[in-house]
């Protein structure tokens, strides 16, 4: 008897699935001449590109349903929020009130309501942070963004040093070591990994915390979280350097030509790779009898002239034909 149920069963399975595959094979040919059939989505219809039957009418539009007809427009008829991002120790979810005593109209507050608005910042901001780690990401990401607008970095060096504090809080990396130490380290790391570097002298310009310590704690980070750094390459720094000088295209094109001929010939085994850039901006602006001074170059570069005279000559000397 069970035998028999079970059949039974199976056979009922077996129809429906052939139901469901005959239903799904209509759905995907016209029935009127067996054609190709295509979503109008601007429409809401189901169409038939060969013989133009409509199949199914006003079906869901998942769209907008306001009309936008430029960028300001779309912004205001919007109604989601920002894209979330590691740059924010919540992420950006948390609600933010801001600090203008202002209605949705712009008016100003009365007493009674500014007050209360304050009390209510200052409950919300103690809410967003509930815990001590938290309160520690919040630092560590202020720090990380304050670096990076100091430097000129984009986001994505931003997103990139975030992401790289929340591993190290994550794996408790960070007993033991400031949390300006390791957020510094984590934009160090990041600018480089983007390639757009920064010496650590730069990076120590901007950073609460001395040289010493920062690359002391980046070669940390990095050898904990194994994150994959490649050196530091001198062609990296020329475009900044050169637009920094307002030096011509063709400058630019000539200093990373001297630096790739000094690569081949294994001159710059050993080298710092800012001072080996900065000679060769210099180089390249003699040669193309553009005006700077290597006091020029050494502000810009921030390393000292002393330094890019003896690179300068090495690159010099690397260049077939320029110096016997």
């Amino acid at each position: 008897m069970s035998e028999r149920i079970h059949t039974r069963e199976s056979r009922s399975r077996t129809e429906t699935n052939e139901e469901e595959s005959e239903g799904t094979d209509e759905t995907l040919s016209c029935p009127e001449c067996g054609g190709h059939v295509i979503n109008d989505e601007e429409h809401g219809e189901t169409v038939c590109s060969d013989c133009g039957l409509v199949v199914e009418a006003d079906s869901v539009d998942r769209g907008p349903e306001w009309r936008a007809f430029d960028s300001r427009e779309k912004d205001e008829k919007s109604r989601v929020g920002a894209p979330t991002t590691n740059t924010m120790h919540d992420k950006g979810l948390s609600t933010n009130i801001d600090w203008r005593d202002k209605d949705a109209y712009g008016r100003s507050l009365g007493a009674r309501q500014r007050q209360k608005m304050q009390r209510l910042r200052k409950w919300n901001e103690r809410f967003r942070t509930r815990d001590s780690k938290e309160r520690n990401l919040k630092q560590a990401l202020g720090e990380i963004d304050r670096m990076a607008s100091a430097q000129g970095l984009p986001d994505n060096v931003r997103e990139t040093a975030s992401v790289i504090y929340r591993r190290a809080l994550d794996e408790d990396l960070l007993p033991g070591r400031s949390i300006e130490g390791v957020s510094t380290s984590c934009v160090y790391a990041a600018a480089r990994m983007a390639g757009v570097p920064r010496s650590l002298d730069e990076i120590a310009d901007v950073s609460r915390v001395e040289k010493a310590e920062i690359a002391r704690t980046y070669r940390y980070v990095v050898r904990e979280l194994k994150l994959e750094v490649k050196p530091a390459d001198p062609e990296q720094y020329v475009p900044r350097f050169a637009s920094d000088l307002e030096l011509s295209e063709e400058s630019e094109m000539r200093a990373k030509s001297l630096l790739r001929n000094a690569k081949e010939k294994g001159v710059h085994s050993g080298k710092s790779p800012v001072g080996l850039a900065a000679a060769a901006v210099y180089a390249a602006a003699l040669l193309t009898n553009e005006k700077t001074t290597q006091a020029a170059v050494s502000e810009v570069a921030d390393i000292s002239e002393v330094t890019i005279r003896n690179r300068y000559h090495e690159l010099l000397e690397a260049e077939d034909g320029l110096v016997a």
